[in-house]
């Protein structure tokens, strides 16, 4: 059970932190995010595309439905984020010590986290999913 209790604190964890950015870009568009798509030579309207990870996914993993799957969009989305906007960063610590990509860290390796775990019995999907 401690298991199943685990699994669901984050997805919880992971799905709601990164539905706020979602949330921010269903009110700000995407525009920026295509532009910089763009600008790295790919079409700007897969920019769009960070509604499926900041939004679609993250609401599936709350509910736990398709969770590995959604965890693996979740994943993609930062490793995308990560080379469109902090690459620069990468090596670097912030102000306050720490490096400078925790924020997209966790969110990464939380995804892979997930994914490799599933979303338990406390989901839509129960325990197989």
């Amino acid at each position: 059970m401690s298991n199943d209790l685990g699994k669901l604190l984050l997805r919880l964890t992971l799905g709601s932190l990164m539905l706020l950015h979602g949330i921010a870009k269903l009110s700000s568009g995407a525009d920026h995010i295509a532009g910089m798509v763009a600008s790295h030579g790919l079409p700007g309207v897969l920019g769009y595309l960070v509604y499926v990870g900041e939004v679609l996914a993250p609401l599936l993993l709350i509910v736990g439905l398709w969770t590995r799957p959604a965890a693996l969009v979740v994943a993609i989305n930062m490793v995308v984020a990560i080379g469109l906007a902090h690459l620069g960063q990468l090596g670097q610590l912030g102000k306050s010590g720490g490096w400078a990509l925790e924020l997209q860290g966790f969110f990464l390796f939380t995804a892979v986290a997930v994914a490799l775990l599933g979303a338990g019995r406390f989901s839509l999907g129960g325990r197989f999913n």
